[in-house]
């Protein structure tokens, strides 16, 4: 058993809450700019911090006047935007509870988070959604108002029924220890659970976070651009941190779009998952590849940039030559990289999975360096995470202050600390099942933990396998390499109780786009059409063979089959944050696997 813990640079205070964090800020600055948001004509304009709390009030005062009592729960079911942190601050402030829903969830997950967690209030985006909520409402006795996102002013009106006495005094009896928020895991099998976050938590990690992380949040003009769904509790994290620590936050509502809003945003850093950062990477790659040279131009580029972040890593003063060529390669591909991104962006962080290491050497080499963390919604979004000055590529960093982590006999990691969360919403049962006497979060994930408190997750514990064989393998790792392969958009590495292992492996809709037009295969012809294309194949068995070099040979993928499309949160196969669900996959494609064994 390894174990490392780092003391607090932060305390939370009883009486504090995340909303009057936020109103203490805006009078002590409240000429300070808070936010930006988006203008009619497209542009972006301030808002102030006096503006925002002066907004969050009367927000708060109209929810009140709608009945809305210390406690109670508010639903917000929307993409990333304005709105949906006004409308989460103003809960907040009113004494309420939030419960955030991914917006693009099914009838039946609405209406088993509505119902589980008695809410009373709901603001929806779109037309979809308040039918979707309609179409369940017979079975919420305890919803009484559906509240249309776009118009908030609606709810706000009503401010004027209600004294402004009665705001201040909801915001002093609510402490550190009520229960802010309840976060509903999208969970890969079973019924989602709601996570509860009680206010003291979220600011525990947040401020802590900010502490450790002080070349993000504290630099002068620090700005972020949010474009993961804030129901995730990786993006609400972030709100509450770069609204707690007076940095600059924005919203973005269509990651398809992100190009066009980090170039107006121009944010100092960002926050992704590891997805994002390989499209980023993929799609500079093919546009360098429309000529010979341009191709030849980034590959040398990307090789360059690996080797100067490996140089660092080991701490090896560059040469002559490598500073020249480097200094090269910024003029004519990383800084146009960055540029894509803003201009200003020198940090990343990246969350919700492995990041290549590779692909984190290359941001690095280019100037924009990828801090890898990790966390679950049950620690309030984030336990670990890498600092610049002592970033490891290929873990996920050392315990975030007041955090301790340890790792058990059986290679489990272990959480402790005063971002834990309460428990699950009416679910003691589940509880008991993830947190010990001692206070211990069982996160079910499997990990390493060297002396310098470096964290190195290799898997989760309910998805190991376990060959017929004998060997256990942890198909993390292998799927991990698999999908680095820009042709490959998701995997399923498969093999339990069978003589070797197997992998299910579907392709990305517009890097496949791309392989046709270099290879001259028709225009119509789709993953189906080319499953058994013998110059597909090899490029696929490159990612496998490359994956196969990381570990033994009784845990490398024997045989992999190409599925005939992608894996889509819409055919129920990923999850709202892009995990795959294992047991769904396996299920409706029991043919393809068994026909790997045949």
């Amino acid at each position: 058993m390894h174990e490392y813990e780092a003391p607090p640079l932060v305390r939370v205070g009883d009486s504090e809450s995340v909303a009057a964090a936020l109103f203490r800020r805006a009078e002590a600055g409240p000429a300070a700019v808070a936010l930006r948001r988006r203008a009619p004509d497209g542009g972006w304009r301030d808002v102030t911090a006096a503006e925002f709390r002066a907004e969050v009030a009367t927000l708060a005062l109209g929810l009140i006047a709608a009945g809305i009592a210390p406690g109670d729960r508010v639903a917000l079911m929307s993409r990333t935007r304005y709105e949906w942190t006004l409308a989460d601050y103003a809960a907040w402030a009113a004494g309420a509870v939030t419960v955030p829903v991914y917006e693009t969830s099914s009838a039946e997950q609405v209406e088993w988070i509505l119902r589980d967690s008695a809410t009373r209030a709901v603001f929806a985006e779109t037309d979809a959604h308040e039918q979707l909520i309609a179409s369940v409402r017979a079975s919420l006795p305890e919803l009484k108002h559906l509240w249309r996102i776009d118009d908030l002013d609606a709810v706000a009106r009503r401010a004027g029924e209600v004294p402004a006495d009665v705001l201040r005094q909801r915001m002093a009896a609510t402490t550190a220890a009520d229960l802010a928020t309840i976060v509903y895991t999208s969970g890969t099998t079973g019924r989602p659970k709601g996570c509860e976050l009680s206010h003291g938590c979220l600011l525990a990690d947040v401020r802590n976070a900010v502490a450790a992380l002080p070349e993000l949040f504290e630099e002068p003009g620090a700005a972020t651009l949010l474009f993961l769904p804030l129901a995730h509790v990786f993006a609400r994290i972030i709100q509450v941190g770069m609204l707690d620590a007076g940095a600059v936050l924005g919203h973005w509502p269509d990651p398809d779009t992100l190009a066009d809003g980090l170039a107006g945003f121009q944010p100092t850093f960002v926050l992704a998952v590891p997805r994002v950062f390989e499209k980023i990477y993929y799609r500079a790659q093919r546009q360098a590849a429309a000529s010979r040279a341009g191709a030849w131009i980034f590959a040398a580029a990307a090789r360059a940039a690996v080797e100067w972040s490996e140089a660092l890593a080991a701490r090896r003063a560059a040469g002559p030559f490598q500073t020249a060529r480097h200094a090269a390669f910024d003029m004519l591909v990383y800084r146009r990289l960055r540029g894509a991104a803003g201009g200003r962006v020198g940090y990343a962080i990246s969350g919700g999975g492995p990041l290549n290491e590779r692909l984190g050497h290359f941001f690095r080499g280019a100037g924009i360096t990828v801090l890898e963390g990790y966390g679950l919604t049950e620690a309030a979004g984030a336990a670990t995470v890498n600092r610049p000055a002592s970033n490891r590529i290929g873990t996920v960093g050392q315990p975030l202050p007041g955090v301790a982590i340890r790792v058990a006999d059986d290679g489990e990691i272990l959480i402790r600390g005063d971002t834990v969360f309460r428990g699950y919403w009416r679910n003691p049962d589940a509880t008991r099942d993830v947190l010990d006497s001692e206070g211990w979060l069982h996160t079910g994930d499997l990990g390493a933990l060297d002396d310098q408190g470096m964290l190195r997750v290799t898997g989760r514990r309910k998805e190991l396998i376990v060959t017929a064989g004998g060997t256990n393998v942890a198909p993390a790792v292998l799927e991990e390499r698999i999908r680095a392969h820009q042709l490959i958009s998701h995997c399923l590495v498969v093999g339990d109780g069978r003589p070797y292992i197997g992998c299910l492996i579907t392709l990305d809709p517009e890097e496949l786009e791309h392989w046709k037009l270099q290879h001259g295969r028709p225009a119509g012809a789709g993953a189906r059409d080319l499953a058994t294309d013998s110059d597909l194949l090899a490029d696929v068995q490159q990612a496998v063979d490359e994956a196969n070099r990381a570990v033994s040979r009784a845990e490398s993928v024997r045989r992999f089959r190409i599925l005939p499309g992608d894996f889509t949160e819409a055919a129920g196969y990923l999850t709202p944050s892009d995990k795959v669900r294992r047991s769904v996959v396996a299920r409706d494609f029991a043919a393809e696997i068994e026909a790997l064994y045949a």
